[in-house]
């Protein structure tokens, strides 16, 4: 199999998991384009499923990742769909852990390279290369403003940002792209102002975590 139904496959279960904010104890995973076709004989079902469990693109558990997830207390679910998609190499993943949601869309682009083009129903690209923040919070004036603020004083060099929301004044997503990992001090205050959420931190060279 390519990288792109193995590598990259696995780096889309594990940034999957990092949005989430932890192993999800139910996933169900939907198959796209080229990956619905091959899914099953190329190893794709078997290379998400070890991302979800936080495996590196070279973990021998793998291959035994049905296994190892039944024992960890995931629940999978596959299924495949016709629908167009912009790159043969797509899925999607709707997971849950207790009364925690998150529903993540990417593409796996070749040479084991991934790119995200949504999260929770909000349209945004990233490509997990770099430490990248997703923060969710209210439409409200003046939050990113604030975000940034919080990041030029710590220090932050902001590689890329992008914005989406679901309505005038709803629910809103910034992603940050930083040239390093931002120091737990400095997430805790963007945490803290008033019309944030939530963040999750997609870092596949560190593991991530949920604030």
């Amino acid at each position: 199999p390519s990288s792109s139904h193995t590598a990259g496959a696995v780096r889309l279960g594990r940034c999957a998991r990092q949005v989430l904010g932890g192993l999800p104890e139910q996933a169900e995973i939907v198959f796209f384009g080229s990956f619905a076709d091959t899914y099953r004989g190329h190893g794709t079902d078997l290379a998400v499923v070890g991302g979800l469990l936080d495996y590196d693109t070279d973990d021998m558990r793998i291959r035994d990742a049905f296994e190892h997830a039944n024992a960890a207390g995931l629940s999978v679910q596959f299924r495949t769909s016709n629908k167009a998609v912009a790159h043969p190499n797509t899925v999607t993943f709707m997971l849950s852990q207790g009364d925690r949601r998150a529903t993540v869309t990417g593409s796996s682009i070749g040479g084991g390279n991934i790119e995200i083009i949504g999260v929770d129903h909000f349209d945004v690209k990233f490509t997990a290369l770099y430490p990248t923040y997703l923060v969710f919070h209210d439409d409200q004036p003046g939050v990113i403003a604030d975000i940034t603020s919080i990041l030029r004083q710590a220090g932050v060099n902001i590689g890329y940002m992008e914005v989406d929301r679901k309505s005038r004044s709803g629910a809103a997503l910034t992603v940050i792209e930083s040239d390093e990992a931002i120091a737990g001090d400095t997430l805790r205050l963007i945490d803290s102002l008033p019309h944030v959420r939530r963040i999750s931190i997609i870092h596949l060279n560190a593991g991530g975590e949920h604030i």
